[in-house]
């Protein structure tokens, strides 16, 4: 099982595959917003962050989500992640709270996921 990066579109139907090498029906990822790709993939979303950052993305643009892809729309992404937390970034809490930033992710995942 290895992380994988996503910069060109997938199907919904990958990301189950995905998730079942992980979780089951749940994949963990991290979001590049300056790059606009998905680390998708390990134990914990720290795993795909230190990833992205090897690969030169900056940690402040990285947020962390959960993906279920038997769920439909609104229920796909959970902005729930330990890597949120980041009083620098204004985000005192697990769940990102920022829905500009929310907003970012979700359309992101709505055009990297078919």
């Amino acid at each position: 099982m290895e992380i994988k990066i996503i910069e060109k579109q997938i199907t919904k139907e990958e990301l189950k595959t995905i998730a079942v090498e992980w979780f089951g029906t749940m994949v963990k990822a991290v979001v590049d917003l300056d790059k606009n790709i998905i680390a998708i993939g390990g134990e914990m979303h720290a795993d795909a962050e230190a990833i992205l950052i090897e690969k030169g993305s900056k940690q402040n643009a990285l947020w962390g989500i959960n993906l279920y892809p038997n769920e439909k729309n609104d229920n796909l992404i959970k902005y729930i992640s330990l890597i949120n937390i980041s009083p620098r970034r204004n985000n005192l809490d697990m769940e990102i709270q920022n829905h500009e930033i929310k907003s970012q992710i979700k359309k992101l995942v709505d055009r990297l996921i078919l």
